[in-house]
Formats: structure tokens, sequence, C-alpha cells
């Protein structure tokens, strides 16, 4: 069985743990939830299909029963608290407690540098940056960024993402990038730091109005869809990216960073399709 740190997901550690067992002995389900004091016998294989829910009280009798103590009793009852988290705040907070409570025991968690790597606009900023001005020092670079930020934060940047393993550094003390482009990581907790970078983003695109037309392109369409046509516009916009890091990777030579953003959102409430408005006006008579 895995270690505990590399899991994201309770209900499957849960399940692991019991065919583990299972495996080995005559161990059954009824077994099980004696042990961590339920009266139902199969309630913990409903929590493994996502029937059941496990409360953040009854987490601590299950880690009991599994076993688990110290740092991995604490770590499962926070992958409990994030599960039942429902706020992306309380996800996050709950993420990176987790997070810490691993880092302490000099343990990493499953996801963690993703995670902090969309936690800010500096990381891919100076991810693009630093290998396109060799032999500059951290004020230098720091003064090529917009916004400015201090040498102290380029050092400390670039020391996460050289510990991330998203930039090398060779012995002249140069970086280089270990791959030409960085996909997110298919857990839970990326996207939800993702977010962050976005409203960044997005708050620095509305600064970059007042720059001279010549070095920034804007342009939007108020447009009213159906769901379908919503669809394969969100499909368009993929292979338009796909297209668009296809040619930046092309040339290994960086003259400067840019950021794009495309954003396509609701600007009204749902108005139904005329098939649900007619069968409303049927439903009335």
């Amino acid at each position: 069985m895995k270690e505990i740190v590399e899991y994201t997901d309770y209900r499957k550690f849960i399940q692991d743990y019991y065919d583990e067992r299972k495996r080995c002995s005559a161990f059954s389900w009824h077994a099980f939830a004696q042990k961590a004091g339920f009266s139902s016998d199969v309630y913990l294989k409903y929590v493994c299909e996502g029937k059941k829910n496990l409360s953040i009280a009854s987490a601590g009798s299950v880690a009991t029963a599994m076993g688990l103590v110290g740092f991995e009793y604490d770590y499962f009852i926070l992958m409990v608290s994030y599960a039942h988290a429902k706020s992306n705040e309380a996800k996050k907070a709950a993420f990176e407690e987790r997070y810490a409570l691993a880092n302490a025991h000099k343990v990493r968690v499953l996801g963690s540098d993703e995670f902090n790597y969309f936690k800010s606009w500096k990381n891919p900023v100076l991810r693009e940056l630093a290998p396109h001005m060799p032999g500059a020092k951290p004020l230098e670079i720091a003064h090529a960024c917009k916004p400015k930020i201090s040498a102290a934060e380029v050092s400390e940047t670039l020391d996460f993402l050289v510990k991330a393993k998203l930039l090398k550094k060779d012995r002249d003390g140069n970086y280089h990038q270990t791959d030409k482009a960085i996909k997110m990581a298919p857990i839970e907790a990326v996207p939800l730091a993702a977010r962050d970078l976005q409203r960044q983003m997005g708050e620095f695109a509305l600064k970059s109005i007042d720059l001279p037309i010549a070095e920034r392109m804007m342009s939007g369409y108020t447009l009213g869809l159906t769901r379908r046509a919503y669809e394969r516009i969100k499909k368009e916009t993929e292979d338009y990216y796909r297209r668009v890091v296809a040619i930046a990777t092309e040339e290994d030579e960086t003259e400067q960073v840019y950021r794009l953003n495309v954003q396509l959102f609701p600007l009204s409430e749902w108005l139904g399709s005329k098939n649900e408005k007619t069968n409303k006006k049927g439903e009335m008579k």
C-alpha cells in the first residue's frame, strides 16, 4: 500500500487499506466497522463507494481502527476535513494545513509543488524570464518584471522553482527550463490555487489597458449563446490555446514575457431554451 501522503482522497485510502488487509487475511467490512465503532456492517463500504460521507467526528475512530498514529493520524483527519470544506478558501486552507504538517515531517505531499506554483504570478513569470537573462543578478531580474518586485522575492521564487524541478541551475549560476510548457496536474487542490493566479492576472490585464496599443492587444464580444454554441466555442478556444503554445515553444529565444488571457463568462442568468419555454407554457395551461 502507498504512503498516506500519496493520497488526496480519504475514501481511496480507506479502500486501499481494506483491500490490503483483505489480501493478507480474512478481514471483512463487518470486522472493520466493529473496530471503528460503527453499528452498520457496510457503513465504511458505502463511504468508499461515495454513498456515505465520513464525518470529521468519526474520522479519528476510523484512523485508530486502521492503526494510524502521530503524523499519519493527523494527516488522515485533515484529508477528511478537506473533503468537508464547502468554499474554495476552506479547501485551500485545509490543503495548506495538510502540506504544512507533511513538510514539518520532511514528507512531500502529492501536488504540493503544483499547488504552490499556481498561487503566485511570480512563479510563471520568473520561470520564463530567468532562463533568458544569463548572468543576471536577482535585482536585475526584479527590475525586468512587471509589476516590480524585490530582489529577495526573485531569489525566493527561483529557489522554489529549482526545488520543484521547474527550473535547473547550471554550474555558472544560469537557469534553464526543465520543460517547455507546464500542464496543470489533475489534483483537486491545484485548480483552486490556479484561481488565485487567474485573479492576479486578471487584475494585471485591467492595468494593461493604459499601455500603448502597440504593446498590448485586447478585444471582446458580447454574444447571445445556446449551451451547444458555448461548448463549441470552449472547444475552439482549447484548440486555439494548444496552437498558441506550439507556436511559442517553436523558438528557444525570448525577447519579452507576455500573458495571454481569454475569458468567456455569463453576463445574464440562464434564460432557458425554446423547448423549456414551450414546456412551461404547456404546463401553465
